[in-house]
Order: C-alpha cells, then sequence, then structure tokens
C-alpha cells in the first residue's frame, strides 16, 4: 500500500478544526494570545491637533517675517489645554502633546525664540502646520487595527491600550497532554542500566507546544503493556486535552502497542504511516473531540513531525491566521543527492552572504536519533520524492526551525 504523502497527512491532521471557544483576557494577560474578533479603534488617536515639540503656537501670518514680537498670552501642557483663542500678534508657550489653541497653525520650536518676559521673540520663520501633529493621524474610531487570528505581539497589547480597551477577545488556550512510552526510558538524573536511555523528547514537545500558546499536561512514561497505555490515554481524555501526543510504540514491533492501545479505547485512526523522513513511522486519530498525534520515538523524529504536524494543529484550534509554515527559499552549500519516495526535511545551518542570499547547509549526519545535529540546525531542508540530485549552488526550499 502506498504511504501517504506529508502534505496529505497534514490535511488530514487539519481537516475539520474548528477554533476554540471564545474568552476573555485582561491587556496584562493577553500577551501571545490569539483575538478572537476583529478590533476597531474606540477612540481617536490623537484626539484633537497636539503639538510634536516644545516651543510657541503662533498664527503663522505673525512670524512670517522675523524677528518677530510677539505677546505670550498662556500656556499649553499635555492635559491642559489652553481654550482661548489667539488674536494677531499672540503666542501660547506650548509643550509636546499639548493641544493647539484655537486659532494657531503653527509651532515655533524653543530654540528659534528668546524670551523677554511676557514677550517671545521669533527667530525663524513660521510655516503653517510644522510641528503639528494632525486629530487622527495614527488611527481613528472605528478602524479595525487587529484583525481575528491575530497572536498578540508586545507592540500589538501598546496598540489595544490606545486603542482603549481594558481587556481582549481572545481564543481558548488549546490543551496539549504528552504521554512518553517505553520501557527503556528513564528521567534525566538517572542512572540508566543496560539498554536504557533517558528521556528527551516530551521536554522539547511540551516547550515547543507551549511556544504556540498552549497549556500542556505531562502525562509521564507508560510502560510497554496495553494496560499502562490505554490508561494514560484515559487520563488524556479525562483531563478534557484537545492534543493527545505520544512518543514512541508507534512502530511495528511487538512492543509498539501505541496503534492497538489507541484503537481498543475507539479511536477512529487516519493513518499510520506516511511518506516521510524523519518520521514514517507516524499515526494520527481522534477519539471524540481530541486529536491524537502518535509520533515516532526517535527524538529528531519526534521533534521535526511536532513541528510540521503539531504546530499548525494548535495554530488551527488557536484560530489563528498564519497556520502554515512559511517556506523560504535558499541555495544549497554543498552535494544532494537523488531523492528516494519519502519526502526529506534535512536538519540544516542557514547563512547569509554578503550578496544577500541564504545560503543552506545541510548537517553531515541526518540520523534521526542525533539530538546534537538537531540542536545546531536552524531549519529543515525539504526535498520532495524522487528529487534529482542537487549540486552545491542549486536552488532549495527550506522551513526555518524556531530561534
Amino acid at each position: 500500500m502506498a504511504l501517504m504523502s506529508a502534505a496529505d497527512a497534514l490535511a488530514a491532521v487539519l481537516e475539520g478544526t474548528q477554533p476554540l471557544a471564545e474568552e476573555t483576557a485582561t491587556l496584562s494577560a493577553a500577551y501571545h494570545r490569539v483575538l478572537a474578533r476583529d478590533l476597531a479603534a474606540r477612540r481617536t488617536q490623537p484626539p484633537a491637533d497636539m503639538s510634536a515639540m516644545d516651543g510657541y503656537a503662533v498664527r503663522a501670518a505673525d512670524a512670517a517675517t522675523i524677528p518677530a514680537r510677539l505677546t505670550v498670552i498662556g500656556e499649553a501642557a499635555a492635559g491642559r489645554p489652553w481654550d482661548r483663542p489667539l488674536a494677531a500678534g499672540q503666542a501660547v508657550r506650548i509643550f509636546t502633546g499639548g493641544v493647539i489653541p484655537p486659532g494657531a497653525d503653527a509651532i515655533v520650536i524653543q530654540e528659534d525664540t528668546a524670551r523677554d518676559g511676557d514677550t517671545v521673540i521669533v527667530n525663524e520663520a513660521a510655516q503653517p502646520g510644522r510641528h503639528i501633529r494632525r486629530a487622527g493621524i495614527d488611527f481613528r474610531e472605528g478602524d479595525v487595527l487587529l484583525p481575528a487570528g491575530r497572536r498578540l505581539s508586545d507592540r500589538n497589547l501598546s496598540l489595544a491600550a490606545s486603542m482603549n480597551y481594558p481587556e481582549l477577545p481572545v481564543r481558548r488556550r488549546p490543551r496539549v497532554a504528552v504521554l512518553a512510552t517505553g520501557d527503556e526510558l528513564l528521567m534525566p538524573g538517572s542512572t540508566p542500566g543496560p539498554g536504557q536511555i533517558i528521556l528527551s523528547n516530551g521536554f522539547a514537545l511540551r516547550a515547543l507546544a507551549e511556544s504556540e500558546g498552549a497549556d500542556t499536561i505531562d502525562l509521564g512514561i507508560a510502560a510497554d503493556t496495553i494496560d499502562s497505555t490505554t490508561a494514560a490515554i484515559r487520563a488524556a481524555r479525562d483531563s478534557a486535552a484537545d492534543i493527545l501526543i505520544s512518543t514512541g510504540g508507534a512502530s511495528v514491533g511487538d512492543h509498539d502497542l501505541m496503534n492497538r492501545a489507541l484503537e481498543a479505547e475507539g479511536v477512529a485512526m487516519a493513518f499510520w504511516k506516511i511518506a516521510l523522513r524523519p518520521g514514517k513511522p507516524m499515526m494520527h486519530g481522534r477519539l471524540g473531540a481530541m486529536r491524537v498525534i502518535g509520533l515516532p520515538g526517535n527524538p529528531v523524529s519526534s521533534y521535526v513531525c511536532a513541528f510540521l504536524f503539531m504546530v499548525p494543529l494548535i495554530r488551527a484550534m488557536s484560530g489563528r491566521s498564519d497556520v502554515h509554515h512559511p517556506i523560504e527559499h535558499a541555495i544549497l552549500a554543498k552535494d544532494l543527492g537523488a531523492n528516494d519516495q519519502r519526502q526529506d526535511y534535512l536538519r540544516a545551518r542557514l547563512d547569509v552572504r554578503d550578496d544577500g542570499v541564504t545560503q543552506a547547509t545541510p548537517v553531515s549526519h541526518q540520523d534521526s536519533s542525533l539530538l546534537a545535529n538537531l540542536s545546531v540546525a536552524q531549519g529543515l531542508v525539504i526535498r520532495p520524492p524522487f528529487a534529482p540530485a542537487a549540486p552545491a549552488g542549486s536552488p532549495c526550499s527550506f522551513i526555518r526551525l524556531p530561534n
């Protein structure tokens, strides 16, 4: 039977995904949350014409010929406007952020003036509109400035605050349960015995999920028994997880029980092998509303598959507008041989040459167990199935890994 392509597998993982329910978050708690609705400004910014500099508000015609002597009739500071109109030959001392007084149409900066009691001497000709921030130059009430699906950055929060929102409509965070399987696994800090290894996958997977805005549940390590594995699956369901991520037990060996355990618990499996390297033994199914992704046990395969499939699923559930990883382009820094029927994602270093072109250098050893190579990689070079040999200097496509 032909293996499912990586593109079809991703489509199956995302099929029917709807954004999670809307909830409200205060501005202080909204960083990296995803907007559930378009956000329109509740006010105009600035709300009135304001001075961009410290100096004097004048009628430009009164200071067109220099030096000009004007009578200072008052002061306008931020939050304390001067509301009487200027007559001919008058000026108002003004500070940055002060509202432009009625009748004034220019600002003369402080450095271009001299003060003599109630008189200001203008030494630089005034120009209409100079140093004035017009009302609404930033935005106007009703302008939609933050669209639904936007993951809120620090700058977005500043904008939302200026738009006069104390709290924001956001999507609920996806709940991702992470389960490791295998009798051979021990927690970091342990002393491995013969055939035992230290668990690493779960830490990367939870960190990756959390970096995408999910809440995570650590289900620990399940032993290589049907009872232990099914108990962990039930724990994920009982914890109201939206996504169950398992790592290990997805292959075809006698001790790889995840597929059997999932089917025993009623998971409808969509696939359990894909034409992908690293990551051929990957599974996907659903248990009610809970999505299940069974990742390989090899740490590189586990991480790459989580990055390619779990991350878009979390983004789709979060209601994000940028669900898919952007594809970027580079040139190869080394020769690559022809590919077989599986789509390759080669760990690679990325460098920008002096001419601005990005250069991708696949690491020397692409074995799916080598974490040191994964840790120094900055991107995944994509090699389609049956791609011909590509010499150094050939164009290539890549996905950038998280910083």
